[in-house]
């Protein structure tokens, strides 16, 4: 049998998302500081729970600009992948975080919906619209590059979500000026907390299952052998085992039966249909293990 390793760098190319992290850092953060001293002066608790979740959502940028520099430390003996990895687990820290802080909002929620407090709306409205064009403007920064990356999807998640939420406390503080009913404070984010939650849950799900290498979306096994079958020369393949590396990279490794009476170099020629073939397939890194059509390989144990 014949072993063969070859790595294609042809992971995506995502333009500007340094630029982005960084901005949506300061300006968030910058926000969270004029959310806090205004609730703290006017007593609002929601815009002091809306500076928490924000606060945190700082972090979780943070945490996803990290892991995207990690991407770019090399490999070493201790590290065969580098640190790529790391997205992923950005990605699953801040679906998490994102989903306990929107927990926390519906607390607040519901426990205003008992003791509701009187507020000054115009007040809130205006700190909330800032945060409307905050987030909706580094959220954006983020579009053209949040269907090729889990880790920045959740970053624009936590953006666009910021937002709704902020679009709710402003319609919320305009109902209190007007008609001084102060439990639609507390009706508006219930309803804005089932949203987000419900968006959330997909990405949740998606990065637990690349955190311990199972299937990356988009890829599935009866596509990899209906296209490799293609190829003349490969009678059979069999010990699939597809991971992802980074929330940009996946892998593969298989065994790849082929006709006996091809020449050597026409094995080599086979690699490269087969490479091809599967970086369509969203698969960068690939390991082949060559036998030929009649070795007595047993399926199960080679």
């Amino acid at each position: 049998m014949a072993h063969d390793h070859h790595d294609h760098d042809h992971s995506i190319k995502l333009e500007n998302v340094n630029t982005a992290f960084i901005i949506g850092i300061i300006f968030n953060f910058l926000f969270v500081i004029l959310e806090v001293i205004v609730g703290i002066a006017i007593h609002s608790m929601s815009l002091l729970s809306d500076a928490a979740h924000n606060l945190g959502d700082v972090g979780a940028l943070a945490l996803s600009l990290l892991a995207f520099r990690l991407l770019k430390v090399k490999a070493d003996h201790r590290h065969s992948y580098g640190f790529k990895k790391a997205s992923i687990l950005a990605s699953l820290f801040n679906a998490v975080v994102l989903l306990i802080s929107m927990g926390v909002i519906l607390y607040e929620a519901i426990r205003h919906i008992f003791h509701p407090a009187p507020l000054p709306g115009i007040t809130v409205s205006i700190v909330a619209g800032i945060g409307i064009v905050i987030n909706a403007v580094t959220g954006i920064m983020f579009v053209k590059n949040k269907d090729k990356d889990i880790n920045v999807k959740s970053a624009y998640l936590h953006l666009m979500s910021d937002a709704l939420v902020s679009v709710g406390i402003v319609i919320a503080g305009v109902i209190i000026h007007f008609t001084h009913f102060y439990l639609v404070d507390s009706i508006v984010s219930i309803l804005l907390v089932s949203f987000v939650v419900y968006t959330t849950w997909n990405l949740l799900k998606t990065s637990m299952r690349l955190s311990i290498d199972g299937m990356p979306e988009g890829i599935e096994i009866k596509k990899i052998h209906a296209e490799v079958l293609k190829i003349p020369a490969v009678m059979a393949i069999h010990h699939i085992h597809v991971w992802a590396i980074s929330t940009l990279e996946n892998a593969m490794t298989a065994h790849f039966v082929l006709k006996n009476e091809i020449s050597n170099d026409e094995i080599v020629k086979v690699k490269h249909e087969v490479r091809h073939v599967l970086e369509h397939l969203n698969i960068q890194h690939l390991t082949m293990e060559i036998e030929m059509e009649g070795d007595n390989c047993d399926r199960d144990q080679c």
